[in-house]
């Protein structure tokens, strides 16, 4: 049909190859990619600091939610501790041990904690950085990776501030930032991001976001951004970006399908490879009952309800959720029943074989309802919002 010759001359396009068969070959290593690319973030710095807290905010859940990293006012953590995203399994997050004794040595810490490892490393201090911070990061810039100072508990420091009588939130902030950077100087002045584990819309969360995002190669990017919560209306807007701009690689790929292993299953066909992509971009908007919920306590209101709108989402809460994980478990064809009664005039057609142009919109659709229905939702919930 003209209509699929034009659809396809347009992800050929997009793939930046010349030829079709170019196009698909780039089309299945970027969805491949997409789906496997694995991200090691390793947390460290001295006991207390709410290291473990921290593990928590970044894979989405409360201290006391199950799964969580345990917390305490003493150390827990005495080895390296791995907490796989919960929507994200190619996502670790590792709570290392704390650096806080006074016969501390960076190299033979790195050595414990299996360096080479991590992609990253996050050190974390509630008060002033230490001498300890400081070796450990001058023994990372060695071995030539990156290293990030967060201040942690910053909405203690304002809580205990607000009591004064000329109280300025952003002078406490300055003041904080200055003092740690101060203590940092013989690094070169590093960047210290300022953030609060039980609150990602204050601060420097998504500053940090950005500033890792920027810092990591193009293909570990995406993991980040998906497995990073919902920090921001800028950072749904960043999500719906990478989504839509991998449109034309999930339906090339799931066309007359080279093989495209996705974790826990041995092969992918056309429709579970739409599936599995809607159901991570579903993840990353933060539509899933968990995200919903946290949300809901957040701005005392019940948000679930705005959800059911969504046919898309809809058909990945009650179908996919109850059969995937995110790409962890088997994903079969009947899975796709609610997703490809969606489309109309195509049926059960569609489940014989997804032609690339139902393919591309149907997951252009998805992702453009799907983004609509989370940017109402902040709304609503009277969040920023791009919408």
């Amino acid at each position: 049909m003209a209509t699929e010759d034009r659809a396809v001359v347009e992800a050929v396009k997009a793939s930046g190859k010349s030829t079709l068969k170019r196009a698909k070959a780039k089309a299945n290593e970027t969805i491949g990619q997409f789906f496997n690319v694995t991200l090691d973030i390793a947390v460290t710095g001295k006991t207390g600091s709410g290291k473990s807290s921290f593990v928590n905010s970044i894979r989405g859940l409360s201290d006391d939610d199950e799964g969580a990293a345990p917390t305490g006012v003493i150390e827990i953590t005495t080895k390296p501790t791995k907490y796989v995203h919960p929507t994200m399994p190619n996502v670790k997050i590792w709570d290392l041990p704390g650096i806080g004794s006074p016969n501390f040595r960076a190299k033979k810490y790195l050595k414990d904690v299996q360096f080479k490892i991590y992609d990253f490393f996050i050190i974390l201090n509630s008060e002033r950085f230490t001498e300890n911070d400081i070796m450990l990061a001058k023994e990372i810039r060695k071995q030539k990776k990156h290293f990030y100072f967060v201040r942690s508990k910053i909405d203690i420091d304002i809580s205990s501030e607000q009591r004064k009588a000329r109280f300025n939130e952003q002078k406490v902030l300055d003041t904080i930032r200055d003092y740690c950077v101060r203590n940092l100087n013989e690094l070169g002045n590093p960047e210290v991001f300022l953030i609060s584990s039980v609150d990602w819309q204050k601060y420097d969360f998504e500053k940090l976001q950005n500033t890792l995002t920027d810092d990591l190669p193009d293909h570990k990017q995406s993991a980040l951004l998906q497995a990073w919560p919902m920090c921001s209306a800028a950072t749904l807007e960043k999500k719906i970006k990478l989504f839509k701009g991998l449109t034309w690689a999930a339906s090339l790929a799931s066309v007359g399908v080279a093989v495209i292993p996705i974790p826990g299953t041995s092969v992918a066909c056309d429709a579970a490879i739409a599936l599995v992509f809607l159901s991570r971009c579903y993840y990353a908007f933060g539509l899933d009952d968990r995200s919903l919920k946290r949300l809901s306590e957040k701005v005392n209101m019940s948000l679930l309800e705005y959800r059911a709108k969504s046919k898309f989402a809809n058909a990945i809460q009650k179908k996919a959720v109850t059969t995937i994980h995110v790409g962890a478990s088997v994903v079969t064809m009947s899975c796709c029943a609610d997703l490809v009664s969606l489309l109309p005039g195509v049926g059960s057609g569609l489940a014989a074989g997804l032609s690339f142009a139902s393919t591309q919109y149907l997951l252009r659709e998805g992702v453009n309802e799907l983004a609509k229905t989370a940017g109402e939702i902040r709304k609503l919930a009277g969040l920023d919002t791009i919408y």
